[in-house]
């Protein structure tokens, strides 16, 4: 009996210890916070912005609204009768929320087979592809949240379409993700680490 009770407390100790290095940093709304809680990410985004040319505080919007920085992000469920669950709503995962096609494309295109959603890295790689794919596509300028946003959301033919424009919640996002971006533009001038 004394050995289950020493596996639980073992078991619980072990489980209190978070949510492990994908979990999202405290206090979102700070850009400077983030960097210094999560280094990592700062030299992704930079990595990124070098390659590709996506200013960091436009990754970070972005990234902000499609996971709110959490490396396991998934979609909801689908659910038949309210309660069965049927599978999730789409194949968007980690922090970039890349659908598996858009995925597999991006490791395709740039040799990066080894390539993981989950790795703030290769997601903040992935992500200044396909805002270089958005800009070859459709002219959308790097360092514009706002419309790099709706053809991240919509995707490249959907966005050139403009199939954005008859949903309204999703222009009310872009808005939300073109004020952040400037938000943490703003901060980040301000971070000695990010000098």
């Amino acid at each position: 009996m004394s050995r289950i009770i020493v596996a639980l407390i073992l078991l619980l100790a072990v489980a209190s210890c978070g949510g492990g290095y994908k979990s999202p940093p405290r206090n979102l709304d700070n850009a400077c916070s983030i960097i210094k809680q999560r280094p990592e990410y700062l030299k992704a985004f930079r990595a990124t912005e070098r390659r590709w040319g996506v200013p960091v505080h436009v990754q970070m919007a972005t990234i902000y609204h499609e996971s709110r920085f959490d490396g396991d992000a998934r979609t909801p469920h689908n659910y038949l009768l309210g309660v069965i669950p049927m599978g999730r709503q789409s194949s968007a995962y980690g922090y970039s929320q890349a659908l598996d096609g858009t995925w597999d494309d991006y490791r395709r295109d740039t040799g990066r087979r080894r390539a993981k959603r989950d790795r703030i890295k290769d997601a903040a790689d992935f992500m200044g592809w396909y805002m270089n794919k958005s800009r070859e596509k459709n002219g959308i300028a790097l360092y514009d949240a706002r419309n790099q946003y709706l053809a991240y959301h919509e995707g490249h033919s959907g966005y050139a379409r403009g199939s954005y424009r008859a949903k309204s919640w999703l222009m009310r996002v872009a808005s939300k993700v073109e004020s952040r971006s400037l938000m943490y533009q703003a901060q980040l001038a301000t971070c000695r680490k990010f000098r």
